[in-house]
């Protein structure tokens, strides 16, 4: 019977590197991540990013953040952007760093109060900005 195996060459360890480790939120609103966690990123996945939405006219709204390991898709790394739904203009704000765990999840209060013009049109948003990101 074969047993199987140390590393043939250990002078090549080196070349064998760590998996970048990012912090994941698929859904952050008001300040809050729901299903927050840690992730490893895959070879090609060199950063981890934050992306935060919001409103520019409705103060308060924090808006909804999405954080991940970073596969070069839109919009881009330490970039910005702004657009308009329903007469409503929102900026994206996308930032990028390439350590374990840069990109911290920060918490705010989960209770607070917003009104349903403002819930309804960060869901109207989230639903826009899910469809630009994949």
């Amino acid at each position: 019977m074969i047993k199987c195996c140390a590393f043939p060459f250990p002078f090549l360890s080196f070349l064998t590197a760590d998996a970048l480790k990012c912090n994941t939120c698929s859904v952050g609103l008001f300040g809050y991540c729901f299903f927050g966690s840690t992730a490893t990123c895959s070879s090609n996945q060199t950063s981890c990013y934050t992306s935060n939405a919001a409103f520019t006219g409705v103060s308060g709204f924090s808006g909804f953040a999405t954080q991940g390991c970073y596969s070069g898709s839109s919009p881009g790394c330490n970039s910005s952007y702004t657009g308009t739904i329903l007469s409503a203009t929102y900026v994206v704000t996308t930032t990028c760093c390439s350590t374990d765990n840069c990109n911290p999840i920060t918490n705010g209060a989960p209770g607070v109060k917003v009104s349903l013009t403002v819930a309804t049109s960060a869901a109207l948003l989230a639903s826009v900005w899910i469809k630009l990101m994949y």
